[in-house]
Formats: C-alpha cells, sequence, structure tokens
C-alpha cells in the first residue's frame, strides 16, 4: 500500500520587489494576479512536476543542494502548504519534524505548550496527559517543565518540541534537518527512536544533507536538482550520482576562480616584462599557454615591482602568504592537475592517482634548473614538499618549451583543501619561477579521519575480539 503519493506536483512562489506590490490581501484577491498574471522573471519555481511514492512502512530519503525544493516538497506532505499544480495524498497521522517547537508560545511554561502543541499534532488532552512523562523525560527537561519556554536554551527548545512530534504515535513522520537538537547522546537516542518507528512499520520521509544517515536508514532515495527529479531509487546509486555532480560543480567552480585569478596576474606581468624588456613582451618569445593546458591559479598575487628581475623571496618560506616571484629566466606557463582518467580537474577522491604538469619556457638555454612541488593544507601547514635536486637529480638542462609531470601513484590525503606550491629554481634555491600556494584543489572521502595523511592500512583481530564491516 500506498503511504504517499505525489503526482506531477509544481510550487510556484511569487518574487518580492518594489513593482507591483498590493496594498491588501483584499486587492491582491479581488484582482485574481497573485501568481497567474506575473511574469516570469516575477516567480520562482521551487518545484517543477515532480512525481513518487512511498510505501507504507518504508523508510525514504531526500537529498539535494540548499534551494532545490526539498524543504518545499516537504511542507507540501505535510499539509503546511498546498501545490501550485498536481497532487500530494498521504495516508494515515501525519506528525512533522520540520519547525521544531514552531508552536510554542515564549510567556507560558513547558508543560503548557507540550499540551498546547501536542493538541495541535491531533492528540487529545487526555493522550497527552498519558504521554507526558514519556515527552518530558527524553527532552531531557525534568527539572525545567515548568519554567517559562523563553527561559530555554535554543537546544533545550528544539529537545522538547522534537519530543513531543515523536511521541505523538504518526503513521508517517517527516524529518527535516533536525537531528543537530542536542549533544552526541542525544542525537543517538532520536536515531533509536527513528529505529522503532521502522520495527513497527511505520513511513519516515527524512530530508537531509547527512548523507551516510540517509544510506545507512533508507530503503530508497530520492535526488531533488533545482526542483526537478535528477535520480530515484536505491539510496547508494543516488547517492554516489550526486556526489559526482557536486564534485563536478565544485571543479567547475575552482576552475573558473582559476580563470578569474590568471587573467588577473597577467596584467601586471605585461606590464613587469614590457618595463623590464624581458622576453613575453611584444617582441619577446615566451609562447602563450596551449588550450589543452591552462593556467589554474587561482590567487595570483604580482605586482610590477615583483616582474623579472625584481624577486622578493619571502624571508621565511613557511610562513610565506601566496603569492609569485623569481627572475622569470626560466619561466612557468602553465600548471594543470589531472586526476586517473588522465582529465583535468580540481576535485580528487583520496587515493586517486594524480599527476601535476608544469609546463615552462626557457628563452636561452639553462643548465641549472630544478623542479619542485609542495602540497599544504587550508591551515597553511605542509603536507609534503620535494624537488628533483633532493631526489638526485643531475645534468639537467633547458632550453625553449618543455614540460615536468609529478605524478603521485596514490593521494593518500585526508578530506579537506589543498594548495599547492609549484616551483623552477637553481640548485642554490635562487627561483627562476615561484607560485606559492596558488592552485586549489580538494579531497573527498566518505570516512571523516583526523589530521591530513592516511598512510596504507588494515585493522586485525585475535582472541576474543570480533569486528565486522571493515576492508
Amino acid at each position: 500500500m500506498t503511504a504517499i503519493e505525489v503526482r506531477d506536483v509544481r510550487k510556484i512562489y511569487r518574487r518580492y520587489g518594489r513593482r507591483r506590490q498590493f496594498a491588501t490581501l483584499k486587492s491582491a484577491l479581488l484582482s485574481g494576479r497573485l501568481v497567474r498574471d506575473l511574469r516570469p522573471d516575477e516567480t520562482f519555481e521551487a518545484l517543477r512536476g515532480v512525481s513518487f511514492d512511498i510505501a507504507a512502512g518504508q523508510t525514504f530519503g531526500i537529498v539535494g543542494r540548499n534551494g532545490s525544493g526539498k524543504s518545499t516538497m516537504l511542507k507540501l506532505i505535510a499539509g503546511i502548504g498546498r501545490p501550485t499544480s498536481g497532487h500530494v495524498h498521504v495516508r494515515g497521522r501525519v506528525s512533522a519534524l520540520i519547525e521544531l517547537g514552531a508552536g510554542f508560545h515564549p510567556e507560558i511554561s513547558g508543560r503548557e505548550n507540550v499540551y498546547i502543541n501536542g493538541m495541535m499534532l491531533g492528540l487529545t488532552k487526555r493522550e497527552v496527559a498519558s504521554r507526558f512523562d514519556d515527552i518530558v523525560r527524553f527532552a531531557e527537561l525534568e527539572d525545567f517543565i515548568d519554567a517559562p519556554v523563553k527561559t530555554y536554551s535554543s537546544g533545550m527548545y528544539m529537545r522538547l518540541g522534537f519530543a513531543v512530534a515523536i511521541h505523538v504515535d504518526p503513521d508517517v513522520l517527516l524529518v527535516d534537518e533536525v537531528l543537530a537538537v542536542g549533544d552526541e547522546a542525544f542525537t543517538h537516542k532520536c536515531l533509536d527512536k527513528f529505529a522503532e518507528f521502522r520495527r513497527r512499520g511505520r513511513t519516515i520521509l527524512l530530508v537531509s544533507h547527512s548523507l551516510d544517515l540517509v544510506t545507512r536508514f533508507c530503503e530508497a532515495a530520492l535526488w531533488l536538482d533545482a526542483g526537478v527529479v535528477r535520480a530515484h531509487g536505491d539510496p547508494k546509486r543516488v547517492i554516489d550520482a550526486y556526489l559526482m555532480d557536486v564534485a563536478a560543480a565544485e571543479d567547475r567552480q575552482l576552475a573558473s576562480g582559476d580563470r578569474q585569478a590568471a587573467a588577473v596576474a597577467e596584467a601586471p606581468l605585461a606590464v613587469g616584462r614590457a618595463l623590464s624588456g624581458s622576453p613575453g613582451g611584444p617582441e619577446g618569445s615566451a609562447p602563450q599557454v596551449a588550450d589543452e593546458l591552462p593556467v589554474i591559479s587561482t590567487a595570483v598575487d604580482v605586482r610590477a615591482s615583483e616582474a623579472p628581475g625584481h624577486s622578493e623571496e619571502p624571508p621565511d618560506m613557511f610562513r610565506a602568504v601566496e603569492g609569485r616571484w623569481g627572475s622569470r629566466e626560466v619561466e612557468i606557463v602553465g600548471v594543470q592537475l589531472t586526476g586517473p582518467d588522465g582529465v583535468p580537474a580540481h576535485v580528487f577522491q583520496s587515493g586517486d592517482a594524480v599527476e601535476i604538469r608544469l609546463r615552462v619556457h626557457a628563452p636561452h638555454p639553462v643548465r641549472d634548473v630544478v623542479f619542485g612541488v609542495g602540497i599544504f593544507n587550508a591551515d597553511g601547514v605542509c603536507c609534503y614538499g620535494t624537488n628533483t635536486h633532493i631526489e638526485g637529480a643531475t645534468d639537467a638542462e633547458l632550453h625553449g618549451d618543455g614540460e615536468a609531470r609529478f605524478t603521485i601513484d596514490s593521494l593518500d590525503l585526508v578530506d579537506g583543501t589543498y594548495k599547492l606550491d609549484v616551483a623552477v629554481h637553481r640548485e642554490n634555491g635562487a627561483p627562476y619561477d615561484y607560485h606559492r600556494l596558488l592552485y586549489t584543489f580538494r579531497v573527498k572521502s566518505r570516512l571523516r579521519e583526523a589530521g591530513i595523511f592516511r598512510p596504507p592500512h588494515r585493522w586485525t583481530f585475535s582472541g576474543g575480539v570480533r569486528m565486522s564491516g571493515l576492508p
């Protein structure tokens, strides 16, 4: 049997602005122009023809970015709003954990608010009385239940609202990002309550940004994106598709920032070359970056005084802020990161094979050449650094165009944002072209490990220890 049926639901909101404001609700109703006669730029379509079914006793998850229509969908199912078109049908008593404590009055006590809120959710006064002690015990407010609600902390307020809602004993429970209502122990108690509802065959609709929670609890999931269903079905398959889309969007965002920063950086560099007469000016021979290997710097800070011949190397490299310096006798003209498939990227999975490609140009022959890379976390802590001289390279030579590739077989970093240093310099450290913290990339992981480095590892047990689920 179907507990929730959603068919071709559209929800349109009016955009509010200075133009076409109605003086009163009466004038708006008499005109009949609340939404019907508004231009497309005066409306916002939160849901666009959404359809799905939820079977009775099923735990169903909805995922998506902020503004994708998740909460709007939940409010329509709860009866808080009505769809512009299409229909929503729900069988059984509904309890919605959407805006906890929305019916609480701050001036009266928690005890009185429990009775009022419980009856608003469909219980009789006698039913509220029979469940009152369980509600207060669950909310952990025994010592404060007779105090005015206005004296409660935000956590106490939310816990009481949560406790009332889940003790209504609904057939359908709607949950919208309300698990952050207490400490870790209270969160576990909430999850235990959800598990109890599942055992009793109740229908649960969960909207959450906690993808692990959706995978753990739900038998099916829906991915909403800008009011449209992008995927529907097995939770792992839906969430994997969603995460791939999120990573692609982050990659596009970082690439866009790179292009803008590179354009900003190129102007002062061109001025510096012209002033110094270095190669790369109107009659110079420095090449343009090829289309297949774009510059990806995200925050270049180069001034005319830092043009070729005006090196300003920081005194402490491990405290240096982002920037660029060097003589430019050798110039890094392109930097690119690629993933396991060889495609340029800014977002990688922990453990991926990654390659850093440096395109360089030397207008005159150079025999003292060292290439270096460094990886830093978002706090500026060095995760790793090396160069070709440290690793024993000899007889280096460069003239004209060239490329250096630094290959990492397994990027064993934990989830987070990282910065990249790249450099070409002399053996004594004098820089030709040093790019400091100019390239940003992200590492994704389903695990929530601490630290920076994720070494290859395994767990083993013996004796009376038994454990499953580890790789």
